[in-house]
């Protein structure tokens, strides 16, 4: 009968965080292995040694490389990969001669732990069972006193060795971070937590629960003397909200629909938000955090909206003015600049931050139908007479231009869609391609590719935008699909 092979979690180091089966099943194993650097000694090791016995057997299974230099013909992978299958066989031989194996694992043995490989590789052969542990997060956490994630906050784990960038958009899209395997890597893991702007509430910990743990802001901190065992940690805004220097408005789309769609840099500056501004429909989309005031409002009282946003900023609130797709196309962000050019609000700053538009998701759910040349028109009256737009849809159907058309139609506006329809039809081929988006990027998503001369205005409403081709723009029917597209040879 075979031994079982037990990957024991002893914790970030305190032997009194080594829970009671954990301490168990080490004083009964026969024997107890252990990962360690070329020095020989092993932190793992260290937590369990209160609980070893007298007799038992000790496998050391040392790494070859701790550092990706080596002359490995395979590089470090290469060395380590050998190393694993060597130590694999090494505990399967007192497996199979029956003996049970406890191999301990610092923290929790599938949690950033060498264990794993041990387990993926012996798993088929032999039983293995899994005692988890507690984990340095954990514990560092409750070193810095400091609630990590409350509510419905989202925390992220992250390895310092990702890249830069990469560090710092994972940091701008969760509410909460923690961030393990520092040693070298701390410059790179504070330089993402700069660029995030979540420095300032940041925490280093230390060989967390061990005697000689350290609790220190991450500015504070000296690069040279950051251990591999060290792990920041940035709770979420909840517990750790990071103070503005002063009022701002943001003006920020959303994006068209989908989730997805917005932006890591939108939803940070939605966490940071003391107020959000917007018409109902779009702050709906919004999960406020407690403590955010949330002011929605009527469609068609862009100004008032606007001078809002800019007061409370004035007052020393960071304000998100939410817009979907991008606030730049027929959105908010133009309202926001011409309030903001008020004498009273020179002193307000404001910002605008990009979304994806409508007529760009609409286009890529059927190919690359804007992939040329082409316009943009509401065909609003609201704001600008018929008679302007008018003009402008002769003009684009003159220049032979793609059009994307935004606010198509409402309730109480539908002669405006036929009379386009009719203007178009004047100087573009009944067979000019037009394709009708409606509620892309939410369940109710549908799209029509259809003709100019077969359009029917009375399918569409305000939740659709169109696509009119230009005379290049041609539909291809394929065994993968239709597709639309518009050359950009011409």
């Amino acid at each position: 009968m075979t031994g079982i092979l037990y990957g024991v979690g002893v914790g970030p180091g305190d032997p009194e965080l080594v829970t009671v089966k954990a301490a168990r099943l080490i004083a009964e194993a026969d024997v107890v292995a252990y990962h360690s650097a070329r020095h020989g000694r092993s932190n793992a090791r260290a937590c369990a040694a209160p609980y070893l016995r007298e007799g038992q057997a000790e496998i050391r299974l040392m790494y070859p490389v701790t550092t990706e230099t080596t002359d490995h013909p395979g590089g470090y992978r290469g060395a380590l990969d050998d190393f694993y299958a060597g130590a694999a066989e090494e505990l399967a031989e007192h497996l199979t001669a029956g003996r049970n194996v406890v191999l301990l694992a610092e923290g929790d043995p599938m949690f950033y732990s060498s264990y794993m490989h041990m387990h993926k590789r012996l798993r088929d052969r032999f039983e293995c069972v899994v005692v988890p542990g507690v984990t340095s997060v954990s514990a560092a956490a409750a070193a810095t006193g400091v609630p990590l994630v409350e509510a419905d906050e989202v925390l992220t784990v992250l390895p310092g060795t990702l890249p830069e960038s990469e560090l710092r958009r994972r940091l701008a899209d969760t509410d909460a971070a923690a961030i393990m395997k520092l040693g070298r890597t701390f410059p790179t893991v504070r330089g993402a937590l700069q660029d995030a702007d979540r420095d300032g509430a940041a925490w280093y910990v230390e060989r967390a629960s061990r005697a000689d743990e350290r609790v220190l802001a991450v500015d504070d901190v000296s690069a040279e003397d950051v251990p591999y065992f060290a792990t920041v940690l940035v709770p979420g805004r909840i517990n750790a909200p990071t103070a503005p220097s002063g009022g701002e408005v943001v003006v920020v789309g959303l994006g068209p629909g989908d989730e997805a769609w917005t932006t890591p840099e939108v939803r940070h500056e939605l966490s940071e938000a003391t107020d959000i501004v917007g018409y109902q429909t779009y702050t709906a989309r919004v999960r406020p955090r407690p403590g955010q005031r949330v002011h929605a409002s009527d469609n068609r009282v862009e100004a008032d909206r606007a001078r809002h946003a800019l007061e409370l900023a004035a007052g020393g609130a960071r304000v998100a003015v939410v817009s979907s797709g991008d606030p730049g196309v027929f959105a908010m962000a133009s309202a926001v600049a011409e309030v903001a050019a008020d004498p009273a609000f020179h002193d307000v700053p404001v910002r605008v931050l990009p979304g994806m538009t409508a007529a760009n998701a609409v286009a890529s759910r059927v190919g690359a139908p804007l992939g040329h040349d082409y316009a943009v028109l509401s065909l609003s009256d609201y704001l600008k007479p018929w008679e302007v737009i008018e003009q402008r849809l002769r003009a684009v159907a003159a220049a032979d231009l793609a059009l994307a058309v935004y606010n198509p139609a409402s309730r109480t506006r539908r002669e405006q869609l036929v009379r386009m329809r009719d203007v178009l039809l004047e100087v573009r081929s009944p067979e000019t391609v037009v394709i009708v988006g409606r509620a892309v990027g939410s369940p109710e998503e549908t799209l029509t590719v259809t003709t100019l001369g077969a359009f029917e205005p009375e399918q569409v409403d305000m939740r659709c935008l169109l696509i009119v081709g230009s005379s290049r723009t041609e539909v291809t029917e394929r065994s993968g699909g239709r597709i639309v597209h518009t050359p950009r040879k011409y």
